[in-house]
């Protein structure tokens, strides 16, 4: 039985506060420690270990397969978890795992959809190749029922985990690209059929930025990927803006903020240094959650704010700081020069109060404006995480006619 998962069902909200605060210590104080980044702890299963020759091979070559039993509320489903090659965010190897999900006794050429689950972790155990087989309720994937009937409908769907090898929460463009190499994957798996599948990217929140970023990055880092379509609702497509929406109180939701910002800082160690720049406090909150899944991290990070955390002195030095906000562009749907050229269909609460909707609103008009068939829904939903499941039908909607072929009606 696999170790018990906390639940990931909170978004992405507060990376940007916290890189943008922590971050800025880099530009008006010295180092207060040399406590090394924090990385999570290894998993002891071998099949997530990298092999010594994967220099050798190619994005999206598989590395191994291994059959897994269905997960739990799965029914008539082969399970298939692939290791693969993939790219972090300065361009070396790593390796990356999906798992996919089939009909049984699937037919070759189906769809596949790859969908990027929310994973809001600093902890291997947390991602979703493990947490699919936790066996708490509490702690289970909760769109878990949403991809049964999309395999019901005889559909593969693909679920990688999109943080990579080192858990880098927060760094969408790491997502982004492990999200294209797994569908890569995927497709040079050949006992899998799906070499001439139609393909169709999905996800919300933390996974709608994955989504969101491998749509735009597909044209140039993932040529000869076809996309049918890429849905994704509820993303957050500038975390530089977000940094100065949420500004820097407690917060009940602190630990997301503390956790996003470890994670840029092990996906980019020179460029965002977190950890020389916290107090003993903050040390102590590094230190216990650094390897922990969803509850944890809110548990500790509750009720602090960046002052609690921080020697340096905080605010907007990071705007003045070209390396940081490098690190948080390149990881903004927004301010990235990419543009997809597949059919979009993105949604959104009017009144999200926990993401940047003007950010959606100019992505959106910038893609209009490049001939993107863009289509546009607006949900009336009290909070965030409602607007998942408001949105979701339309997305599958979406994704079912392109399947199949029919034209796009942009909102444009």
């Amino acid at each position: 039985m696999l170790p018990k998962f906390a639940r990931s069902t909170t978004p992405v909200m507060f990376a940007a506060v916290a890189v943008a605060t922590l971050a800025a210590s880099t530009v008006t104080a010295p180092p207060a420690h040399a406590n090394p980044v924090m990385y999570p702890v290894a998993l002891t299963d071998s099949f997530y270990s990298f092999p010594t020759d994967l220099a050798d091979h190619q994005p999206g070559d598989v590395l191994a397969t291994r059959s897994v039993p269905a997960p739990f509320g799965f029914v008539d489903t082969d399970a298939v978890q692939l290791k693969f090659r993939s790219v972090n965010s300065q361009g070396e190897p790593i390796a990356a795992v999906t798992t996919v999900l089939s009909p049984r006794a699937a037919a070759p050429g189906r769809p596949l959809l790859s969908f990027q689950h929310i994973v809001n972790a600093l902890g291997l155990e947390c991602a979703p190749s493990r947490a699919l087989y936790t066996t708490d309720p509490n702690l289970a994937i909760r769109e878990a029922p949403g991809l049964g009937v999309a395999i019901q409908r005889g559909w593969s769907v693909a679920i990688p985990d999109h943080l990579g090898p080192t858990s880098a929460y927060g760094a969408a463009r790491l997502g982004g690209q492990i999200t294209l190499d797994g569908i890569r994957a995927a497709q040079r798996a050949t006992a899998l059929g799906l070499a001439d599948s139609p393909v169709g990217l999905a996800g919300y929140s933390g996974g709608g930025m994955a989504t969101a970023m491998a749509a735009a990055l597909a044209p140039s880092y993932a040529p000869e990927l076809t996309l049918a379509g890429a849905a994704y609702g509820g993303a957050p497509l500038n975390i530089g803006a977000m940094a100065a929406a949420l500004g820097e109180t407690p917060h009940p939701a602190f630990g997301l903020a503390m956790a996003a910002a470890l994670g840029l800082e092990r996906e980019y160690p020179e460029q965002v240094s977190i950890t020389a720049h916290l107090n003993a406090t903050g040390l102590a909150v590094r230190d216990s959650i650094g390897n922990a899944c969803t509850n944890d991290i809110l548990a500790g990070g509750a009720g602090r704010s960046l002052a609690d955390v921080t020697d340096a002195a905080t605010g907007h030095a990071l705007l003045n700081s070209a390396t940081v906000q490098s690190v948080l562009d390149a990881n903004s749907v927004e301010k990235i020069a990419d543009i997809p050229t597949t059919p979009i269909y993105e949604w959104h609460a009017s009144d999200d109060a926990l993401i940047p909707v003007e950010s959606i609103t100019a992505t959106m008009q910038r893609y209009c404006a490049a001939g993107v068939p863009v289509q546009s829904e607006i949900v009336q939903s009290p909070d965030h995480l409602t607007a998942a499941a408001i949105g979701l039908p339309g997305a599958f909607q979406f994704l079912t006619d392109r399947f199949a072929g029919q034209a796009p009606t942009p909102t444009c």
